[in-house]
């Protein structure tokens, strides 16, 4: 086993509080809530695809969306030829909650870069490690289905 270096153990820990620093200004919602609802609004209309996408089990998939549908945040509707299959859409209200959740959370984000020695260095980099997860969870996705 590779033992990780002290400055890659330093970012580990940084974004694992970083993460909780963002998180406090959603108060709103849950990061499970957070991540569903970010994925629906990406495309990803059906429970089973956002299990996969997220490396969710389906229980906690639809716990999330059973509780967001009750809370009146997405709505669920059925799909053509596939009696199994609901198709998952943010309601008004959703929409409108998340837009005000994300933006307490990018306020929070830009406060904590804003003391780094280059704040549009480290939002980049945060973007490109966002990139980064994306495709690799692509291809632990296709890995699996193949």
């Amino acid at each position: 086993m590779v033992e990780p270096t002290l400055a890659a153990t330093d970012a580990v820990r940084a974004i694992s509080r970083m993460a909780r620093f963002v998180e406090r200004a959603s108060d709103s919602l849950s990061p499970a809530d957070y991540r569903v609802m970010s994925a629906i609004l990406e495309g990803e209309a059906r429970a089973s695809r956002l299990a996969h996408r997220l490396s969710l089990g389906k229980p906690a998939i639809s716990s999330t969306v059973e509780s967001l549908s009750k809370r009146g945040l997405i709505v669920k509707s059925s799909v053509e030829g596939d009696n199994r299959a609901v198709e998952l859409a943010l309601s008004d209200e959703g929409v409108e909650l998340f837009s005000r959740m994300e933006q307490r959370m990018t306020s929070q984000l830009d406060e904590l870069v804003a003391r780094t020695p280059d704040a549009s260095q480290v939002i980049a980099s945060l973007g490109w490690l966002g990139a980064a997860i994306e495709e690799w969870m692509q291809e632990r996705t296709s890995e699996v289905t193949a």
